[in-house]
């Protein structure tokens, strides 16, 4: 199995565009969306690995937007698999030169996870020797495991806590991204929206300065949630 890198996520394209880079400098490595969640709660969503059916997890409230992303395109469910099937079972040594050496060249900002998240510590820890060796390039994402975020981390390597899984009841000051169903919700909670329509990638700007910040309920929900 080989390491599949996306270049076509629209928030990212928009990113590359906003920050002046060309589109495949700005990158994502995937998994498969609720599989490699071991955090997950209110979110937690599975596509299946052949047929792309969608399952809810048992104490879902909302659909994760990557699993609905897996159930619609095929190819992009193959390229998660084919990921973690290139790393899962390795040492974080094993897995840190699996992903640096397939790293696209001239590759500025990398996205850990559009889908699935650190599955263990082995391989978390993997990740922050792939930036701590790749210093000129900034490695960011969501992550619903609180010690990751909390974790020692090289400059480079941003992570922002994603409310709605295991570890809420644990969080205190980490930055935290609060997914609510509109606006009204977010300023009850005191937070900016980020990625409004006319500026889509803006979370990107809100982790790397550390801060929590809002983002409304979108995607495809499970009939029984729509309200």
């Amino acid at each position: 199995m080989s390491i599949r890198w996306s270049t076509e996520n629209k928030k990212l394209v928009e990113l590359s565009r906003k920050l002046g880079l060309k589109h495949n400098q700005v990158i994502s490595f995937d998994l498969p969306a609720g599989y490699t969640c071991p955090a997950a709660s209110l979110c937690q969503s599975f596509a299946h690995r052949e047929t792309g059916r969608i399952r809810d997890g048992k104490d879902a409230e909302f659909r994760c937007y990557a699993a609905s992303v897996e159930s619609a395109f095929t190819n992009s469910r193959k390229a998660h698999w084919s990921n973690f099937e290139a790393i899962k079972g390795k040492t974080s040594k094993e897995i840190a030169r699996i992903i640096s050496e397939s790293l696209p060249k001239n590759t500025k900002i990398v996205r850990i996870h559009s889908s699935g998240d650190f599955f263990n510590k082995t391989y978390f820890n993997a990740w922050v020797m792939v930036a701590e060796q790749n210093p000129d390039i900034i490695f960011y994402g969501y992550t619903k495991i609180l010690d990751y975020v909390k974790a020692e981390k090289p400059s480079n390597f941003k992570l922002v806590y994603s409310y709605g899984g295991k570890h809420d009841s644990l969080r205190t000051d980490e930055p935290t991204c609060f997914v609510v169903k509109s606006e009204s919700d977010a300023k009850r909670l005191g937070l900016p929206v980020a990625c409004p329509k006319d500026d889509p990638a803006n979370d990107y700007e809100y982790i790397m300065q550390g801060v929590s910040f809002a983002i409304i309920l979108h995607g495809t929900q499970p009939a029984k949630k729509r309200s």
